[in-house]
């Protein structure tokens, strides 16, 4: 890990496990992650989820602890990384793109990366923070306005909505005080596929020091139903708040 990110690895040492030049990520340590920190309850991060996936958010967070931040920085997501997926994170050279990968070479993020950005412990753990909270909001806060605004959906009963990239470019070093503010989103519609970008300002207090941006795939897309949507997100809130009780 960074030794200036010691902060970052501290938040993170319950949701990962270093095995020599390895780490491993169970389904309890990716759910407890989406849950507890990123307030993300997609049933693809239950912990006995058939098709579980370890968060992309995650992946974020472990790539920042590992090597800090950048001026530039772009994370695309290669896959759905299973629980207890070893994964190698390769020495850091200078703005050269590289992959975290498993045992048999393949990358489940590429990296790429421009400018190290000296920043104090707890403003790499603040943006963290702040980046991956906004999953807690993906849905039905951002997407759904989104999908209605465009007459579209996913199939309620095999909802894929996967996380693709993401982009920061940050101008100055952010703080413990660091916030993202939503710029906007867009959806590109190519038949059954949708690809949604959700956009925002990166603030130190009320000072834009930067932005970012996330893209997400949905596959399936159908036509809009009013009825099926709010039966999808009276469902999402109940079993969020039934996880957030310890129900």
């Amino acid at each position: 890990m960074d030794a200036h990110n010691a902060g970052l690895a501290q938040q993170l040492a319950p949701f990962f496990e270093q095995r020599d030049d390895w780490v491993n990520i169970s389904a309890p340590q990716g759910s407890g992650f989406a849950k507890q920190i990123a307030g993300d309850h997609n049933p693809i991060h239950d912990i006995d989820a058939p098709r579980f996936c370890v968060p992309g958010d995650l992946l974020f967070a472990l790539v920042v602890s590992h090597y800090g931040l950048s001026h530039r920085m772009q994370l695309a997501f290669k896959g759905m990384l299973r629980a207890d997926t070893p994964l190698k994170f390769p020495p850091l050279q200078t703005n050269a793109p590289f992959g975290v990968a498993d045992e048999s070479g393949k990358a489940y993020v590429e990296v790429s990366h421009q400018g190290r950005l000296d920043v104090a412990g707890p403003g790499v753990w603040a943006l963290v923070a702040a980046y991956v909270g906004w999953s807690g909001q993906t849905f039905p806060d951002l997407l759904q306005p989104l999908l209605a605004r465009h007459g579209v959906m996913f199939n309620p009963r095999r909802p894929f909505v996967v996380y693709d990239r993401m982009t920061l470019a940050l101008d100055e070093p952010p703080d413990r005080d660091v916030s993202l503010e939503l710029e906007g989103t867009t959806l590109e519609v190519s038949g059954k596929r949708g690809d949604a970008a959700f956009r925002f300002v990166i603030r130190n207090r009320q000072t834009a020091i930067g932005e970012c941006e996330k893209r997400m795939v949905i596959s399936g897309l159908r036509d809009y139903d009013d009825a099926e949507m709010t039966a999808m997100i009276e469902a999402y809130r109940r079993r969020r708040s039934e996880a957030m009780n310890g129900s």
